[in-house]
């Protein structure tokens, strides 16, 4: 094969695009395979000759396929498709934190520890000590209004 043949080369350029969507799934890379092969065909057929309408048939027939069938080729491929929390303060309310600095009292602010994380935080007014548990009520800018757990033994 010389690649001064284009039906071979668009013919080996398309089946090596299919094959790659075993390593690149999600069913596009297919169709862009299967557009490469229309071209060989149109090609061998004499449908067209010459790179500007081998690129052009190339792209029309992507579009078509992409629009087509990507709805297919999704279905049978597969791939990882799930719904997360877009509110990401959502899974803060409630957490537990631990007090690293001595918040308050009144509008003094400290620092907790949680997520891994050292925050602002901001108090019901009260003092709370260092290394006790708190509960994060909201989110204040970049930092958390908390609330000090009541130990209920």
């Amino acid at each position: 094969m010389e690649l001064s043949n284009p039906i071979a080369v668009w013919l080996v350029l398309g089946l090596l695009l299919m094959l790659s969507e075993i390593i690149v799934p999600g069913g596009i890379v297919i169709l862009l395979g299967a557009a490469c092969v229309i071209v060989a065909s149109a090609l061998a057929l004499g449908i067209i000759e010459g790179f500007v309408q081998s690129m052009t048939l190339w792209f029309m027939a992507s579009m078509v396929l992409l629009l087509s069938f990507r709805h297919v080729t999704q279905r049978l491929v597969g791939g990882d498709a799930h719904v997360a929390n877009t509110d990401e303060e959502v899974d803060l309310y409630n957490q537990v934190a631990t007090v690293k600095e001595a918040i308050g009292p009144g509008q003094q602010t400290g620092r907790i520890h949680c997520l891994g994380s050292d925050w602002v935080a901001l108090g019901d007014g009260t003092e709370i000590k260092v290394g006790a548990k708190v509960r994060i009520i909201c989110r204040d800018n970049i930092g958390f209004v908390v609330e000090p757990i009541i130990d209920s033994i």
